[in-house]
């Protein structure tokens, strides 16, 4: 974890005074999660790691809103902030992710925590060859439409995707890929363009009700 905490000093002042405050906190959000997956992973924890992290973040901090603003307050030090993440997770996490939280904690980070596993994730499926997918959609999918859609979309290119799913309301033509910098439409195959139909007329139907039922009310 060394690694990252030299790049954030070097680099601090930069991403103060020449990148706004979203793009300091998505590069250092990498670098922290870059040095959490190769501890993990000299460990050979990796994924269990990845999942208790996004446990706390999706599971445990909601629960806990002191706790989530301890992590975000600049006003409680970094001794205060390990204090609570032992009352919160040790013996209840590997000793792997325990450690990545209090190196957070120890350079004033926590308060990004959401980002640096976010940012984790997705190195770990560019390790893994998965190339990072988002699918917007007008309407939500169901579990077997969102895998029609990622199978169909990963043999035509040839290879495994990590998806994000994004619902649009105001895509009437009713799905959109995004893969790196290319964006595939109706055009990527036969079973999604039939796929894409129904949820266009899905989403007419839907944006017809709505309106049907503000007249009637």
């Amino acid at each position: 974890m060394t690694t990252a905490d030299h790049h954030h000093d070097s680099h601090s002042t930069g991403h103060s005074s020449d990148s706004p405050a979203d793009i300091g906190v998505e590069r250092l959000s990498k670098v922290y999660a870059q040095a959490i997956v190769e501890a993990a992973d000299r460990k050979q924890c990796r994924r269990e790691v990845l999942d208790e992290l996004t446990a706390i973040v999706r599971d445990v901090l909601p629960k806990v809103p002191k706790a989530a603003a301890v992590f975000d307050s600049p006003k409680v030090t970094s001794e205060e902030k390990s204090a609570v993440i032992n009352r919160i997770c040790a013996g209840h996490v590997l000793p792997t992710t325990l450690h990545a939280l209090h190196v957070l904690a120890r350079h004033g980070r926590l308060g990004i925590l959401a980002q640096v596993v976010a940012a984790a994730e997705r190195h770990a499926d560019e390790l893994d060859g998965r190339r990072q997918a988002t699918f917007t959609t007008a309407v939500p999918l169901d579990p077997a439409e969102k895998s029609q859609i990622v199978a169909t979309v990963e043999k035509t290119v040839g290879g495994s995707l990590a998806p994000t799913f994004i619902v649009n309301p105001e895509l009437i033509g009713g799905l959109i890929v995004r893969i790196a910098d290319t964006v595939y439409d109706h055009s990527v195959a036969t079973s999604l363009v039939r796929l894409r139909e129904r949820l266009k007329q899905r989403s007419i139907h839907e944006i017809q009700y709505g309106r049907d039922r503000l007249g009637t009310a």
